[in-house]
């Protein structure tokens, strides 16, 4: 083992986390990209186990946002052809939320988009979440944008667990992927559920064009908010927004990456979210470089595989449901 991964074992091992300038140091050349991953496995086992949490989405309201994030198929401000429609009926959310638990999903969020939900929708929404409370024992989840210290509240008192929030990518990076709304106000939404007693999901998404350390500045921002459940999504370039261009990361990236956020962020539950079909034959090896949990079923708006596939896909890997 390297001097570097050493020296930063000694120091998880006493309980501290690693700074800035040390997880830099992992990026080096000096440092074996299997060595790496096989460090981040360990230490995701040590301290997570060997069980993988799952969590599943229904995109319950799209298109038609008044942001400009230039990754989102659903922004009003970009041609594309993704498809739009108001929130969808209590029946539906209900249906596919059954059907989630039966194959073995452990958590359920109903995802809308907007900049904000309104407030037929957002009193909609409390109503799903009560009647999901009662009729399954899913851990509840929700993604309406950005919402106030007093509709955390809400959400709390329906039974909400968890409100994803992402901060996308690390502050000083942000205008160049949305200026419709700051870093600084998802940040404040985060804390906002945070104090109402929520639990925060919060990651953000590689592969729009930041450099490696500003996913790193990313894992301590998110680490610094207290975060501990981060979603790592792989850009999937839509034709017709601003980065439909981008270049797609390649399976030693992205393996790379996760490796690092796991390091930074040792009792965080590392989640697989969009994307992973990038890594196409090499998915499974994130389950040996740091991912201990995540989403399955379908995205917000691309296909994902079936659940039933990626249950197979972790059993094979000796770890559980």
């Amino acid at each position: 083992m390297s001097s570097i991964l050493i020296d930063i074992k000694d120091k998880l091992s006493k309980g501290n986390l690693i700074n800035f300038e040390e997880a830099m140091k992992l990026t080096e050349d000096s440092i074996e990209y299997e060595e790496l991953l096989s460090f981040a496995n360990k230490l995701c086992k040590e301290n997570m186990g060997y069980n993988i949490e799952l969590c599943s989405i229904i995109n319950a309201k799209s298109g038609k946002c008044s942001e400009n994030c230039k990754y989102c198929a659903q922004s009003s401000y970009y041609s594309t052809n993704v498809q739009t429609y108001p929130l969808a009926p209590l029946d539906e959310v209900l249906n596919l939320a059954r059907e989630n638990e039966k194959q073995g999903v452990h958590r359920f969020s109903i995802v809308t988009s907007g900049g904000c939900p309104t407030q037929d929708d957002f009193e909609s929404i409390l109503e799903m979440l009560s009647v999901l409370k009662k009729e399954t024992s899913l851990k509840l989840c929700a993604s309406l944008g950005s919402i106030t210290y007093e509709q955390a509240l809400c959400l709390k008192q329906v039974g909400l667990s968890m409100y994803h929030h992402n901060i996308e990518t690390c502050g000083d990076y942000y205008n160049k992927i949305c200026d419709t709304h700051t870093y600084e106000d998802r940040v404040y939404t985060i804390k906002n559920a945070i104090k109402a007693g929520i639990e925060v999901c919060c990651g953000g998404i590689i592969g729009m064009g930041e450099s490696m350390e500003q996913r790193i500045r990313m894992a301590f921002e998110i680490r610094e908010l207290g975060i501990k459940s981060v979603p790592i999504n792989i850009l999937n370039p839509v034709k017709g927004t601003p980065l439909e261009n981008a270049k797609k990361l390649q399976p030693f990236e992205i393996l790379k990456t996760i490796s690092l956020f796991r390091i930074i962020l040792p009792y965080a539950s590392i989640r697989y979210a969009g994307g992973r079909m990038f890594l196409g034959e090499y998915q499974s090896k994130g389950f040996n470089a740091g991912i201990n949990a995540m989403m399955v079923g379908n995205y917000l708006t691309t296909a994902g595989n079936k659940i039933s596939d990626d249950v197979e896909m972790i059993q094979s890997m000796g770890l559980w449901i």
